[in-house]
């Protein structure tokens, strides 16, 4: 699973706010081997709802930020294309782009789309083909369309066959231990211990003062 991680592919949220809809996003995040979600979340934290996300939250990291521009600008500087989801005269069919390339989807809010200081910041618009009578799908599913026509691509590239990941060795670990120990996991930050290596057969390898440390009362 670590192996076909592809951190250079994302989804920013843009005020999307229904949790149903964040937890399934982020859901789809994970199917198709996305590390890490953005979201312009301002005030308040982000709600996800456990039951769609289908404890795809423990594998995929959220990353908030209080502005689209500040968004977009840490995603620019790691050398992504920003496509943003646009029913426009200048919009692309999502099918024609690139994926191969360092990407980041960016979905609008469910009532009103995309802002238009998004559109500023975007390097293209695209849109899902619609030929009924409503002009749109619902964000998740249409980030769902759009990552698993990413997914396509990549794979046909040969993207998902790498023998290493591509996460550096500390997320890699950090990953194993709070996905395969969750309630040790949460001792260990509550405790403040430093998380143990967690070998090739899934082992945690610590010495006996972590493991006192960590069972001890307090």
């Amino acid at each position: 699973m670590l192996a076909r991680r592809q951190p250079d592919l994302t989804v920013c949220m843009e005020q999307v706010h229904k949790p149903h809809n964040v937890s399934a996003i982020i859901r789809t995040a994970d199917a198709v081997g996305v590390h890490e979600v953005h979201a312009i979340w301002p005030g308040n934290r982000m709600r996800t709802m456990a039951s769609t996300a289908a404890g795809s939250n423990s594998w995929v990291s959220v990353k908030t930020h209080p502005t689209i521009d500040d968004a977009v600008t840490h995603l620019k500087a790691r050398g992504m294309q920003v496509l943003a989801t646009h029913l426009s005269g200048k919009a692309v069919d999502f099918r024609d782009i690139d994926y191969t390339r360092p990407t980041c989807i960016l979905m609008g809010q469910e009532k009103t789309g995309i802002s238009q200081q998004a559109l500023t910041l975007a390097d293209q618009e695209i849109i899902i083909p619609m030929i009924g009578m409503v002009q749109s799908l619902n964000v998740s599913v249409a980030s769902a369309l759009i990552l698993y026509e990413a997914q396509r691509q990549r794979q046909n590239a040969g993207m998902y066959e790498r023998d290493n990941s591509m996460l550096p060795e500390e997320e890699q670990q950090r990953l194993l231990f709070e996905g395969g120990y969750p309630v040790l996991a949460r001792v260990a930050k509550r405790k403040k211990l430093p998380y143990p290596h967690v070998n090739a057969s899934g082992d945690i390898e610590a010495d006996a003062a972590w493991w006192a440390t960590m069972q001890a009362a307090r």
